[in-house]
């Protein structure tokens, strides 16, 4: 199991597609998880329109076939499999949930204002011999570099 900190400091309409482009592009399925209403629906609409070029297949859960979509929108992670079977979570509102460790790929999102959570979550699974973590942090330009 792998668990990816991604410390933005750009938009996440900067950062995200980007994810989401490598996961289904392997062949991957993602579960995208956001706590607040606003977020969901704001990550909705990014994903139909983020660039010109490029089209991310999705849907809120709920909104339409579940199993058919590559990437599923949602308020929390579920207890058991999501329902389009998605192997990969993009943590997206900066909340750390133990059922991340649940997945076999897990990307962690956080900004300056959650932090101290993902600092917690980061020691904590120090502890896990089956979880290998890396920490990204975007530079001054804006590029993802590796600090741990």
């Amino acid at each position: 199991m792998q668990v990816d900190f991604y410390h933005q400091t750009s938009p996440l309409d900067r950062v995200l597609p980007r994810i989401a482009e490598r996961v289904v592009q392997t062949g991957g399925r993602l579960l995208i998880v956001a706590e607040p209403e606003e977020q969901r629906v704001a990550l909705d609409r990014l994903l139909w329109s983020y660039a010109p070029e490029s089209f991310l297949p999705h849907a809120q859960v709920g909104s339409n076939d579940d199993t058919a979509q590559p990437i599923l929108i949602a308020q929390n992670i579920p207890e058991t499999a999501p329902a389009n079977a998605a192997r990969n979570v993009a943590v997206v509102d900066g909340r750390w949930r133990d059922l991340i460790l649940t997945f076999d790929r897990a990307f962690h999102i956080f900004d300056d204002e959650a932090i101290r959570e993902a600092r917690l979550a980061w020691k904590a699974l120090a502890d896990h011999d089956d979880v290998e973590r890396r920490y990204w942090k975007q530079n001054d330009s804006g590029r993802w570099e590796k600090a741990a």
